[in-house]
């Protein structure tokens, strides 16, 4: 009984999927994705995509090292600070984003002051990625470091490395399979982030929100090649997290 159940969700997930591709014969994929505005949405997506994930990383993971290496007052209510843009909405994220940095807000219209856009642009692009992407680099690496044993960081310690000399040549080296994964699934979340993006910023285009365009336009059919495009980052992204390894889904404790 437990297999014939998980059977049957294993086939409603695959069947969209196996229809999705069965729609590529219909149309001239290769034709649609070197038109320029499918060229210029992939560019956007990729130009956009690694921006967040670095700026994720860059702040993520020395926020993960701290939460899993320190105790503090507050430190419950940050961890589920940090997790709630997994759960929200995406167009509560854009929502919350317009209030926070829209151009009638006092950052925004600092910002528009001094010649900065922060929205409708590809710096409100990557503020909407980085704010539903980041979580991803924060959990996983939070994990992979809260595995490791903290007698090695003491070793360190003792042998006289400083606190940071100990986070970069053992903290990172050993948590490295956990922060890569954490990294693609970023890179990945960020790549196909619509709501909030779109909420933010419907332009510049992005490879999702130029998919619900020419869906609109066209239907179905003609969201085949920028879709397949997209599928097939996630399937590359899907291939490297199998290869550095499991991902933790929550933060452990």
């Amino acid at each position: 009984m437990p297999a014939l159940l998980g059977g049957l969700l294993l086939v409603y997930v695959a069947v969209p999927f196996v229809a999705f591709l069965a729609r590529t014969g219909t149309a001239d994929v290769f034709a649609r994705l070197v038109e320029p505005q499918a060229r210029i949405a992939i560019r956007n997506s990729l130009l956009t995509a690694t921006t967040s994930t670095i700026v994720a990383t860059v702040l993520g993971v020395p926020l993960a090292y701290v939460l899993a290496r320190r105790s503090f007052p507050g430190k419950r209510l940050l961890e589920g600070l940090i997790i709630l843009p997994l759960v929200l909405p995406p167009v509560v994220a854009g929502a919350m984003l317009l209030t926070a940095f829209g151009r009638f807000t006092p950052i925004g219209a600092t910002a528009y002051a001094v010649g900065i856009e922060l929205t409708g642009s590809f710096i409100g692009i990557v503020l909407a990625q980085t704010f539903v992407a980041a979580p991803f680099v924060v959990v996983t690496a939070r994990a992979g470091f809260g595995a490791i044993d903290e007698r090695l960081e003491r070793a360190s310690r003792s042998l006289g490395y400083t606190a940071l000399g100990t986070f970069r040549h053992v903290a990172l080296p050993l948590a490295r399979g956990a922060i890569l994964a954490g990294v693609t699934l970023t890179f990945a979340r960020a790549m196909g982030e619509f709501g909030a993006t779109y909420m933010v910023a419907s332009n510049p285009r992005t490879m999702p929100t130029r998919i619900w365009v020419d869906f609109i336009n066209g239907g179905i059919d003609a969201v085949v090649p920028v879709g397949l495009a997209l599928l097939a980052v996630t399937l590359a992204v899907l291939a490297v997290v199998q290869r550095v390894g499991r991902v933790p889904t929550v933060i452990d404790r």
